[in-house]
């Protein structure tokens, strides 16, 4: 039996996409530094990315991955929507945010009738 590469349409609209964040083993060992174990500096780029692959599914292809990563990274440095990442909002996908083991991202669209409506 197949899997299927991207999850099922989910009929709740305020959807987390929990994201599992892997450890800096360098800072660990470069800094000496535990906390580095416990809380892990990334960029919203990164998270974004890692919110992206868990969204569409591990077994989708690259080119659908960097296809998706573009228009997402697009819509946010336009402004279409922000980010909240463990009850946190950003704009920015330079910004830094310190997760835990794992961090909550949501996407909330700044204006619906204007993202619904077809490009011209």
């Amino acid at each position: 039996m197949r899997r299927q590469a991207a999850p099922r349409v989910m009929q709740n609209h305020d959807t987390v996409i929990r994201v599992r964040i892997p450890l800096d083993l360098r800072s660990v060992a470069r800094t000496g530094a535990a906390v580095f174990s416990f809380a892990t500096p990334l960029r919203v780029r990164e998270l974004l990315a890692l919110a992206v692959r868990e969204a569409i599914g591990e077994l989708a292809p690259p080119d659908k991955f960097s296809r998706s990563m573009h228009r997402t990274l697009s819509g946010l440095c336009a402004g279409d929507y922000t980010l909240n990442i463990d009850g946190r909002t950003f704009a920015d996908p330079d910004a830094v945010v310190v997760c835990g083991s794992t961090a909550d991202v949501r996407f909330y669209v700044k204006n619906r009738r204007e993202a619904a409506r077809p490009a011209r």
